[in-house]
């Protein structure tokens, strides 16, 4: 009996060791692992989702298995599409959630209110700064604006290069911009960029026409071959799709048109060889695997990226590698172009730059009593990641329906 009984004894400490270390185990493990949602308007094959998708691979290469990845594709920014994928997520046990689009950010401000123990990442949203302030609603987008003027600096050398070689005169200098909507966000990009053109070449104006579509390829086109034959003879955009650098391209290999293309979000070398010029982006992976890494640690993600901002919001630019230029057609640049980038982009990452400035009025087109006179610089992203310049520049940029 009395064997008995030692032998019951040593089988139920034995069970009460192993079930502690057993939870020890399993507490440690679920401090180091985690499931991160993402929640995108549209699928990889938009350049804009491409982008967050390329970070979403590069969080899963560098955590590999203290990630478990959940997505939700093709979610609309109407209705209760979004409150429902992230309902999902959030019962799937995702305890850190990315949403990508600007029409989310009502939306996943109430998840955040619902769920307190979920972090919640809105990129391009500006409800940070807002009420109610909620510890685990975040935004973060990087400063986009000085791609733009990078790549208006090369469109302008561009420029000098077809009025010194007689191609167009300095009258025809004449930029298109093919913007999706009229947003903050497209008027502070399509000013940058004309700036960083004019500051090359101080005659240059600037046509900009609207699609109120973030990405359809036919529209896109069609606005571009709009505004190249309204003499534009380099074109921009703001939008998603190829289409506007393929317009450039057919104009001017089957109707030899002077024409030359500046992308967004992706190279356009692949459909336009002959007249892409360059192409900027954002890189969100810097912010994404940030705010894993803080969430992993429970630390506030504004410590770990490093936020400008008193509130819980994170910006970025050349400084950190938040933009990058990509596309870079060196076989038709302008002499000179590079080194005038390079030096551009390291201005940016001393923060000697300032964008929006210079001897230009702007009002905004959604209160004409809203008046920015430039003598006076604009300091965009100075409250907030997301962009407010709102003005546009009436003597030199014209807006057509």
């Amino acid at each position: 009996m009395k064997n008995k009984y030692s032998i019951t004894a040593l089988t139920v400490i034995c069970g009460v060791l192993l079930m502690f270390a057993g939870t020890k185990f399993f507490q440690k493990n679920t401090a180091d692992f985690i499931k991160v949602g993402f929640v995108y308007n549209a699928d990889t094959a938009t350049a804009y989702t491409l982008n967050f998708f390329r970070a979403q691979t590069e969080l899963e290469d560098a955590f590999g298995d203290k990630v478990q990845i959940l997505a939700k594709y093709n979610i609309g920014e109407s209705g209760s599409a979004c409150d429902e994928a992230i309902d999902a997520l959030v019962k799937s046990g995702c305890s850190l959630i990315f949403a990508v689009s600007y029409g989310y950010g009502e939306a996943v401000k109430r998840s955040a209110q619902k769920y307190p123990a979920v972090q919640f990442c809105h990129a391009t949203g500006d409800l940070a700064g807002e009420e109610p302030f909620l510890p685990n609603y975040h935004n973060f987008m990087g400063t986009i604006h000085e791609g733009r003027y990078v790549c208006g600096i090369i469109a302008g050398m561009k420029l000098q290069e077809l009025i010194a070689s007689g191609k167009i005169k300095r009258s025809q200098a004449k930029v298109g911009y093919v913007g999706a909507f009229s947003y903050a966000e497209v008027i502070s990009g399509y000013t940058a960029f004309f700036l960083g053109v004019r500051s090359i070449v101080p005659e240059a104006e600037m046509i900009v026409r609207y699609t109120n579509t973030w990405s359809n390829h036919v529209i896109e086109k069609k606005t571009a071959a709009k505004l190249i034959d309204e003499g534009c003879v380099i074109i921009s955009q703001h939008s998603d799709t190829a289409g506007p650098a393929i317009a450039c391209e057919e104009a001017s290999v089957k109707r030899g048109k002077v024409v030359f293309s500046v992308g967004y979000n992706q190279s356009m070398t692949d459909v336009a060889p002959t007249t892409s010029l360059v192409s900027s982006r954002i890189n969100w992976s810097p912010y994404i695997l940030g705010a894993t890494e803080a969430v992993l640690k429970g630390k506030k993600i504004e410590s770990v990226v490093k936020s400008p901002y008193k509130t819980t919001d994170s910006a970025a630019g050349f400084d950190r590698g938040w933009i990058e230029i990509v596309g870079l057609n060196t076989h038709i640049l302008a002499d000179g172009t590079t080194t005038e980038m390079e030096k551009t982009i390291k201005q940016f990452k001393n923060g000697s730059l300032t964008v929006f400035k210079g001897n230009f009025v702007g009002v905004n087109p959604f209160d004409e009593s809203d008046v920015w006179d430039l003598r006076t610089p604009f300091i965009e992203c100075e409250k907030r990641s997301a962009p407010s310049f709102c003005y546009v520049l009436g003597d030199v940029i014209e807006v057509r329906n």
